[in-house]
């Protein structure tokens, strides 16, 4: 599943949960991306957590395949 949990149908712009529409069948993508704040207070923890920079870190980060959807 996308990071976020709200997902909206490309096909009939319906909302829910699943990665498939449950009215269409259409395929589903997250309906709002994640927040950000440039002011960041936590951010050169999360990242010193995540290892971020050192060795394998760009590896695991979600990418998204053909279609447009991450995966």
């Amino acid at each position: 599943m996308a990071r976020s949990r709200l997902q909206k149908c490309q096909s009939c712009g319906q909302y829910g949960l699943g990665k498939e529409c449950n009215e269409c069948g259409g395929p589903m993508l997250a309906a709002a991306p994640i927040k950000f704040s440039p002011e960041d207070k936590q951010g050169e923890r999360r990242r010193e957590r995540k290892q971020v920079g050192k060795g394998e870190w760009s590896s695991v980060l979600p990418t998204l395949d053909p279609r447009g959807e991450e995966e």
